[in-house]
């Protein structure tokens, strides 16, 4: 029950509050941790590119475990003191392990910015949420990558530390948020890190698999109950969801696609090198800044519905094993 209550709790706390900038948040604290262990390895294995991949995994398996052992130790000793304690902090590290609300504003700093900004002010808002280069976008490149990062952070942001929540608590979604800052570092296919990224790449994906086909289906749910083309987005997501390099990044995107009646992806620049990646969806008239309040708006409901629905699984499965138990 505690599980439960605290990822309600943390859910609550996310809408309401979002990242307070004043808040030390373990994210930060993962990234120093990656920082470091990356200089260590690299000092330790041999600067082959086997060396570097034995060097990756270690980091890969080092980081996410620690981090486990870390949260649920903290937890227990937090207990022995008062439970009431080892709760609070449960709920607080729920409330940091998701990202709905941060990624709701950050999206809605870029809207602002094409209805009563500059075009260069859009450009550097979209920036600080995407990883391509925005210097050359047009109001439509710039509206696109904003719908782009909503949907595919729906799953990495929301959607999967939710369920890995449900799942073990908040030591088993920090454990996931260690995965997924590892990828955002280190998950990168050039000269740096081709070798050394892999294992946490690979990883990364593993992690997400299955969270990100059902942050797919939950985003086709949310667009039937929101008035939005549920019939369309489900078609999309079918057609298109795996029309990317990773194997998790286009199942939200497509299903945000189809919904909105947009096209997303497409060719794009990367650290001044062009990517020529394929488009998802079918676009009924061109992306404009309107599409980045209706795909937050499926992003929030989304995210409402995956916790009314993982928290009926959670119940249901403790109500059965109370009764095979005799507890009720």
């Amino acid at each position: 029950m505690n599980v439960l209550l605290a990822a309600l709790g943390g859910f609550l706390l996310d809408l309401l509050l979002g990242d307070p900038g004043w808040m030390p948040h373990p994210v930060v604290f993962m990234g120093r941790c990656i920082t470091r262990l990356e200089k260590l390895l690299r000092s330790i294995f041999p600067r082959t590119p086997a060396g570097e991949r034995w060097a990756g995994r270690v980091l890969a398996a080092v980081l996410p475990l620690g981090t486990l052992a870390f949260a649920g130790s903290c937890l227990w000793l937090c207990g022995q003191v008062h439970p009431a304690l080892a709760f609070a902090l449960s709920v607080l590290w729920c409330w940091q392990a998701l990202a709905a609300r941060g990624l709701a504003s950050e999206s809605n700093h870029v809207y602002r910015a094409l209805t009563v900004g500059t075009l260069g002010e859009a450009r550097q808002a979209v920036g600080r949420i995407v990883g391509r280069d925005t210097g050359m976008l047009t109001e439509t490149g710039v509206s696109r990558a904003a719908v782009e990062t909503v949907a595919e952070n729906f799953s990495d942001g929301v959607v999967a530390p939710m369920i890995y929540m449900f799942l073990g608590g908040a030591p088993l979604a920090l454990c996931y948020k260690a995965v997924n800052t590892m990828d955002s570092m280190v998950g990168y296919k050039n000269e740096r890190y081709l070798h050394f990224g892999r294992g946490a790449a690979k990883l990364d994906d593993l992690a997400n698999y299955l969270p990100a086909r059902l942050a797919a289906l939950v985003l086709v749910g949310t667009a039937f109950l929101m008035g939005e083309d549920g019939k369309t987005a489900f078609r999309i997501w079918r057609r298109d969801r795996r029309k990317h390099a990773s194997p998790n990044s286009a199942q939200t995107e497509a299903a945000m696609a189809g919904a909105l009646g947009i096209k997303l992806a497409g060719p794009a620049s990367y650290f001044g090198k062009s990517v020529d990646k394929p488009w998802i969806g079918e676009e009924l008239g061109e992306t404009e800044p309107r599409h980045i309040l209706r795909a937050n708006r499926l992003m929030l409901g989304g995210s409402a519905l995956c916790l009314l629905v993982l928290a009926g699984i959670r119940i249901v499965i403790m109500l059965t094993i109370g009764r095979n138990l005799g507890w009720m």
